[in-house]
């Protein structure tokens, strides 16, 4: 009876309702109205030659008003399976997925939420009628978080609440509704000019340290954040400052000897779960563009990044990844591309790296960690089913960063997208 036709990236879904077969069905119950009207009016306007020929005409117009009757039923599901399908797409842009009756709800949560006709009426191209703001469907199970989010005054500043809106992120409610207040300020005296803010102490007052444990990056220096940042936020000594331009181990790759085998193609580049943006800091130096993407688990990592000169993405693996398909040269990923949970959900992160990374394109999986030797067997196989073609494939042990002196195995690998038909 029709075709659905759902578009998750924007936040909005459309139904597009068959035409041809509506119209169809209609001539059709047209053509057995006037029919059977026909042979009543022959019925009663002639007299039958013999019996048998007034038995024929009226068998044939009892068939005529069941075929109508079977017509109206086949109407009147049409109608049915049409308000079922707008009534999905009510639930689907959101209209109802959230109760705006309850007393609790912010005001301008309503207001964000309350879809909107558009001003010429339904759009020729698209077919939509009305704008639905968009919103995650998992804000559903977060509402008086969402409602706390929501209430401040219009037009003031925004409460210092970025670490809430986090924990929303993280639950799901992504993205979040725009706010019409003033995000919380501060000056950034100090910042360097590029390219010498790449390696740039940052000062700790052009942070903003609400809602973390450390307020300074002495402190952040001092603690193990993840596997991938360890004293991350120092640029001047330990080791930040030699990374993929000296290796520690045969599973650090150098970053020349990376490029290379991309035959002088790589030119901007997507790193995952990038720490204070190092990768992206030493591909800037050789004139390409990386956009970081992370969030302030523990740390002030965006601001960091910015501060460095460089373009940090705000925005939770759970999230897919707002770019076109096949634009990236290359795709870097460490342990922090591990998002835990079911294997499947390691596989819509894989399959939208994929999706994003042009042919030919490289995809550089940096030390990642592997707990045990069954998930190393699981990935290896992930990654075989994408037909990528190995360039280089390291398998080790390494010490863990924190010192600790227990070794762990991690995988290193830069691989090559193959051209699909």
């Amino acid at each position: 009876m029709g075709s659905v036709s759902l578009k998750i990236g924007d936040g909005t879904a459309r139904f597009k309702r068959a035409t041809l077969c509506s119209s169809a069905v209609n001539l059709l119950m047209l053509f057995s109205v006037i029919t059977t009207n026909l042979f009543a009016l022959y019925a009663f306007t002639s007299s039958p030659k013999d019996q048998q020929t007034y038995h024929l005409l009226h068998h044939t117009q009892k068939n005529i008003s069941l075929i109508s009757e079977q017509v109206s039923l086949i109407l009147r599901e049409i109608d049915s399976s049409q308000k079922k399908l707008a009534q999905m797409e009510k639930e689907l842009l959101g209209y109802e997925s959230i109760d705006l009756s309850r007393s609790n709800v912010a005001h301008e949560l309503k207001l964000f939420l309350q879809h909107h006709q558009l001003p010429l009426g339904k759009d020729s191209r698209t077919g939509i009628t009305e704008m639905v703001a968009s919103v995650g469907h998992s804000c559903e199970k977060s509402a008086d978080l969402l409602s706390q989010y929501m209430n401040y005054k219009v037009s003031g500043p925004c409460p210092d609440d970025w670490s809430l809106a986090q924990k929303l992120i993280l639950r799901g409610c992504e993205p979040l509704p725009r706010r019409r207040c003033f995000a919380k300020t501060l000056p950034k005296v100090g910042l360097n000019p590029f390219p010498i803010s790449l390696w740039k102490p940052v000062s700790d007052k052009i942070v903003t340290w609400s809602g973390l444990g450390c307020k300074s990056f002495e402190c952040l220096n001092s603690k193990k954040l993840s596997r991938d940042c360890v004293g991350c936020f120092d640029l001047v000594n330990g080791f930040e400052n030699q990374r993929f331009v000296k290796a520690r181990g045969k599973n650090d790759f150098l970053i020349d000897d990376v490029l290379a085998l991309g035959s002088g193609g790589i030119r901007i580049g997507f790193d995952i779960g990038g720490g204070s943006g190092t990768f992206a800091a030493r591909m800037a130096e050789r004139n390409m563009t990386v956009i970081t993407n992370t969030l302030n688990i523990d740390a002030p990592f965006s601001e960091f990044i910015a501060a460095r000169g460089l373009f940090p993405l705000f925005l939770s693996l759970d999230h897919r990844f707002p770019f076109y398909d096949n634009v990236f040269d290359l795709v870097h990923a460490a342990s922090g591309l591990d998002v835990g949970g079911k294997p499947e959900k390691f596989e819509f992160v894989m399959f939208d790296i994929d999706r994003i990374l042009r042919p030919g394109g490289l995809f550089w999986l940096d030390n990642f960690y592997c707990s045990n030797e069954e998930k190393k067997r699981d990935l290896t196989r992930l990654i075989e089913r994408f037909g990528y073609k190995k360039l280089k494939w390291v398998v080790g042990d390494k010490v863990d960063a924190a010192a600790s002196g227990k070794s762990e195995v991690y995988l290193s690998a830069v691989l090559q997208k193959p051209v699909r038909v």
